[in-house]
């Protein structure tokens, strides 16, 4: 279990078709700020039936899609 489980399975909760995050929203679901670990974790979300489309550092936001 990662420190990103929390996240993944706020997703899967939700079940939309696609999420806009930003990066302080994310830090209010986890309780902390995102590094860069979450480069190297992120390939964990595919087992929660998602994938991350795109992270647009410039907006500091995520896009997640359904896988």
């Amino acid at each position: 279990m990662s420190k990103y489980t929390k996240l993944w399975k706020y997703l899967k909760e939700k079940n939309k078709e696609e999420y806009q995050l930003s990066f302080e929203e994310i830090k209010n679901i986890l309780g902390f700020e995102i590094n860069h670990s979450f480069l190297t974790d992120k390939k964990e979300i595919l087992e929660y039936g998602y994938k991350i489309e795109k992270i647009v550092l410039k907006e500091k936001r995520i896009i997640f899609k359904k896988n």
